[in-house]
């Protein structure tokens, strides 16, 4: 069993699951004792992505401090997005492109937090400056990563570091950046197989404004009203995860990769909040977001200024 336990959020994404993948191969290159690990099982974007470069997913654990005495933390820092023993370990290391907020350790740790599109552009210049080779394979994960968290670079969040080192992941892992990126969004975006209380959890964190909490959820399509289709079985799904979490607030972001827009659908209270956010008027409890792709920079930050005035 590793010492060590290197693990994304929790719902885990592309970037979080493969971050954690490519972190824990440049940590044995550096001689630790790590196992990446992961608090559920890959999406199916994530999933295309392990398959065609041939890795494993990353073992499901539900808790840590059972295992280990010392974790690494990759593309996340808020102990509410966490392992749920978060508290009962030592952090030896936190590699994070999110803002910092509910975070604290007793001792002193290693820390890189830029902010760029994605962590795994972060774990590249790790590997660079230790002056470890990366695999094939591992540049390929490291690649989806970055086209899953950029949206193949329609993202606001996209910074030229991250266009400039997914081009050399894509060399390195010998696949044509643009066709393999897209097929690998496309696969993500398979919803009709999945039930209202899947989605709505699927990529989902929460975050506490202004005495509140609100839980963020998000999931890409090519086909808005085919999702919103299923609006009421959603709110239904959305309003018991209220109930049985104690959220005060659920935003889902339907997003469309093609047309680099989002629909927003609320359930709860304040929904005041929402609406002077974005300055919009919920009609129905649904809202267009034109531009809107990014919930780290174009949909957390509005909302928490709007809950801290």
């Amino acid at each position: 069993m590793a010492e060590i336990l290197i693990f994304g959020h929790q719902n885990p994404d592309t970037d979080a699951i493969c971050a954690a993948i490519a972190f824990d191969h440049l940590q044995k290159a550096l001689g630790n004792d790590t196992e990446a690990v992961a608090f559920s099982k890959p999406s199916e974007e994530t999933q295309y992505a392990l398959d065609h470069f041939q890795m494993k997913a990353p073992r499901v654990v539900q808790t840590v401090a059972n295992e280990v005495e010392e974790v690494m933390l990759v593309d996340h820092n808020e102990f509410q997005q966490s392992a749920p023993d978060i508290r009962e370990v030592k952090i030896l290391s936190v590699v994070d492109h999110h803002r910092i907020a509910n975070f604290e350790t007793a001792d002193p740790l290693y820390y890189r937090a830029e902010p760029i599109g994605c962590t795994s552009t972060i774990i590249y210049k790790l590997y660079q400056e230790h002056q470890i080779e990366i695999p094939e394979k591992i540049a390929g994960v490291m690649l989806s990563a970055i086209i899953s968290d950029t949206l193949l670079f329609k993202s606001p969040t996209c910074t030229p570091e991250d266009v400039a080192i997914a081009k050399k992941l894509a060399a390195i892992a010998k696949v044509d950046l643009n066709e393999y990126g897209l097929a690998l969004l496309k696969a993500g975006t398979n919803l009709n197989n999945k039930s209202p209380e899947v989605l709505v959890d699927l990529d989902a964190k929460t975050f506490p404004m202004g005495g509140f909490t609100v839980r963020i959820a998000q999931v890409n399509t090519v086909d808005v009203p085919e999702v919103l289709e299923r609006k009421a079985e959603l709110q239904d799904a959305m309003t018991a995860s209220c109930e049985k979490n104690g959220y005060d607030l659920f935003l889902l972001v339907i997003t469309n990769i093609l047309d680099s827009d989002s629909t927003l659908l609320v359930v709860g209270e304040p929904k005041e909040k929402v609406e002077e956010a974005f300055q919009i008027t919920l009609d129905n409890d649904t809202a267009e977001l034109k531009g809107v792709v990014s919930r780290k920079k174009q949909v957390v930050p509005p909302l928490t200024t709007a809950f801290e005035k």
